[in-house]
């Protein structure tokens, strides 16, 4: 895929104990944009909260418990190139899914931008609930078009690159 400056790879992630995978350093959604990143030439950018997440696996579902059940709009910064951000036309988002949506920092984000003339393809990682129902969301929140995406199990993501630089790879040329 051609980036051509029109795309951008924009992904929340979560590092610490997680679920199915242990303590990771690096966090499954943050693999596999990292991936996206390599494959399209694109850049990122990663939303990062304010107040981070516990490491630990327990006090990390309990904040976002917490945030979900409050419906609240976690204040975060961006890091990365923001300016690739204002431009594109496209924007891979990534995402974990926490209880059968997205996480409420996604939320803040999407609803802090303009997304008008702008095409969103969705892409997560999970333990079993795939997409969940995200892309309806993400094209009701925004009001863009959005891409059919790809769901990766974040064990998968974890521990076997060659199978998500395939996945990918499929996906890309099925979207383009």
């Amino acid at each position: 895929m051609n980036n051509n400056g029109n795309t951008v790879v924009v992904y929340f992630s979560r590092t610490g104990e997680n679920y199915a995978v242990g303590k990771t350093t690096v966090g499954s959604t943050a693999k596999v944009a990292a991936e996206i990143m390599q494959q399209t030439g694109s850049m990122g950018v990663e939303i990062v909260p304010v107040e981070p997440y516990p490491d630990a696996y327990d006090q990390a579902v309990a904040q976002a418990t917490e945030e979900r059940r409050n419906h609240a709009r976690p204040a975060f910064v961006l890091d990365g190139d923001t300016a690739a951000l204002d431009t594109a036309e496209m924007v891979f988002l990534g995402y974990p899914i926490w209880w059968s949506d997205m996480p409420m920092p996604v939320y803040t984000f999407l609803e802090s931008r303009d997304w008008t003339g702008r095409t969103i393809v969705p892409f997560c990682t999970h333990e079993g609930s795939g997409l969940a129902g995200t892309e309806e969301t993400l094209a009701r929140v925004t009001g863009a078009r959005v891409c059919d995406g790809l769901e990766l199990r974040g064990e998968l993501a974890q521990h076997d690159a060659a199978s998500v630089k395939q996945a990918i790879e499929t996906w890309l040329k099925a979207i383009v």
